[in-house]
């Protein structure tokens, strides 16, 4: 079992930053590929970007390419999203969610999940 904790957000003028974490609890976080989805109101909840277990790869949805970087620290059992040049567009609540088996950008390969965090861009 792990439970997930999202931290970081809040309300940021367009082209500014935030930094996203995830804290998870138990041993186990290193086990588990991670990722960050996002949901905007009246939208399904989208893919934002991955990063898996053991070499810490990485997947971006091509919309924050360049822009976001994901990132983990096993050792604080913490995962990161550090945001920059945010858009309104990336205006939504930013789940983590963990993943014993896959390192994928579908919501069904993820086992647990935060609660969330809400980013308001203002433009």
């Amino acid at each position: 079992q792990v439970q997930l904790v999202e931290s970081g957000g809040g309300l940021v003028q367009a082209g500014g930053s935030l930094r996203l974490s995830c804290a998870a609890s138990g041993r186990t976080f290193s086990t588990y590929a991670m990722g960050w989805f996002r949901q905007a109101p009246g939208k399904e909840r989208e893919f934002v970007a991955a990063i898996n277990r053991g070499d810490s790869s990485t997947s971006y949805t091509e919309s924050v390419k360049g822009r976001f970087t994901i990132s983990r620290d096993n050792a604080k059992n913490t995962m990161y999203l550090q945001m920059n040049s945010l858009k309104p567009e990336d205006t939504a609540v930013y789940y983590c969610a963990a993943s014993a088996h896959y390192f994928s950008q579908l919501r069904r390969h993820y086992d647990y999940w935060g609660q969330g965090t809400q980013v308001t861009v203002s433009s």
